[in-house]
C-alpha cells in the first residue's frame, strides 16, 4: 500500500515570507541579533524551533525556555498570517487534489516541525480535517528529531501503516528531501518556494518538481510509482 506524507509549510500552504518576518523579529527583539541568508538556510529553514532557539541564544535552552519562547514566535506569526487574508488560503489545486486522494482511499498525513498549536492552528483555518486525521500527524512534540533526520517521516509513514519505501513525500526544503532520502520514499516531490525552480530541478534527489498542485491527480500518483 503506498501512503502520501506532506510537509506542511512552504508545501501545503505558502508562507516562508511569514516565517522569515517573525523570525528577524524574534531575533531582533530577544536577542538583539540580525539574521543574515546564510544563517536562515544553516538554522532555520527546515529546522524545528529548538535547533533554531538554540543557535541564536548560543546555549542549550531547558524545556520550558524552549516552549515560552517558541510560543512567542508563533504568535508573531499566527498574527502575520491572519492579517494577510489574500494569501491565508492552501496552494493553488491543493483542496482539489487532496479530495481526489480522500476519494481514492489513499493514505495520507502530514510531518511538520511546527508544534501542536500551530498544528490545530492550521486545521481550524484550513478545514484541514476534511481530508487529515489529527491523530496521524507528526509534529514537534519535543522529542521528534529535526530534519534531515528521517523521524518525521518514518513517524508519519507508521501512523500510516504503510512501509517507508512505499511513500511518496511532498517536501519543500533540502533538509526536507535529505530527510525523504533517508527515509527511503519512493518518490520525492519537490514543490517549488521563493522561485527556487532552478535549483530544485538540479536535485537528483527528486522524482518530480511543481509549482502548484493541479497538475498532480491520482492517476499521476500511479505513473509516480511505476
Amino acid at each position: 500500500m503506498t501512503g502520501i506524507i506532506f510537509d506542511f509549510n512552504s508545501t501545503l500552504f505558502a508562507d516562508a515570507d511569514k516565517q522569515e518576518i517573525s523570525w528577524r523579529q524574534f531575533a531582533r527583539d530577544y536577542v538583539n541579533k540580525k539574521l543574515s541568508d546564510q544563517e536562515f538556510d544553516d538554522h532555520v529553514h527546515g529546522q524545528n524551533a529548538e535547533l533554531t532557539l538554540n543557535y541564536l541564544f548560543d546555549r542549550q535552552l531547558t524545556r520550558e525556555e524552549v516552549d515560552d519562547y517558541s510560543e512567542r514566535k508563533e504568535k508573531i506569526y499566527r498574527n502575520l498570517c491572519q492579517a494577510d487574508t489574500e494569501h491565508f488560503h492552501l496552494l493553488p489545486g491543493a483542496p482539489e487534489f487532496l479530495d481526489e486522494l480522500r476519494e481514492a482511499d489513499i493514505p495520507m498525513t502530514i510531518a511538520t516541525a511546527s508544534d501542536k498549536k500551530n498544528v490545530d492552528f492550521f486545521f481550524e483555518a484550513f478545514g484541514l480535517s476534511r481530508w487529515f486525521d489529527m491523530k496521524q500527524v507528526v509534529y514537534d512534540d519535543g522529542t521528534m528529531k529535526s530534519k534531515p533526520d528521517p523521524d518525521p517521516f518514518l513517524r508519519a509513514a507508521a501512523k500510516l501503516k504503510v512501509a517507508p519505501e512505499q511513500t511518496i513525500i511532498f517536501e519543500d526544503s533540502p533538509s526536507g528531501f535529505s530527510a525523504a532520502q533517508a527515509t527511503g520514499a519512493k518518490c520525492i516531490v519537490g514543490v517549488v518556494t521563493n522561485h527556487n525552480r532552478a535549483v530544485l530541478e538540479k536535485d537528483a534527489r527528486l522524482t518530480l518538481v511543481i509549482e502548484d498542485y493541479f497538475t498532480m491527480s491520482v492517476m499521476q500518483i500511479n505513473q509516480l510509482l511505476d
